[in-house]
């Protein structure tokens, strides 16, 4: 399984656009969707950002909770309610939405930072 490692610097354009670091996207590679999913981090300002393959990891770990109960309804909701799905365009680049920016307090630079699987 490849791994995100490393830590990139890119910069942010004025569209809300950034480079995904090429070595992020080969990991990618061959997932059902061509691009990033990001979400607000929860303890910090920052953004979590996977591939599908993770986020279908995670929604099979929120069901094996019980699909009426409270905590299923808490992480389902804190988990995708504000995932992004976030394309790359022609050049490796994604849009970074507004809600996302202001969460983790990002100017003109972000930092892409691999924390493994």
């Amino acid at each position: 399984m490849a791994l995100f490692i490393d830590t990139f610097v890119n910069r942010i354009d004025r569209k809300g656009r950034v480079s995904v670091p090429a070595t992020f996207r080969a990991v990618l590679t061959g997932q059902s969707f061509h691009g990033i999913v990001a979400f607000p981090a929860f303890r910090y300002p920052a953004l979590q950002c996977a591939g599908m393959d993770f986020m279908e990891k995670l929604n099979a770990g929120v069901n094996t909770i019980d699909l009426f109960s409270s905590a299923h309804d808490d992480l389902s909701v804190m988990l995708f309610a504000d995932a992004k799905q976030l394309p790359f365009d022609g050049e490796g680049r994604v849009v970074l939405p507004t809600k996302l920016i202001d969460h983790a307090r990002l100017g003109d630079l972000a930092a892409f930072v691999g924390r493994g699987q």
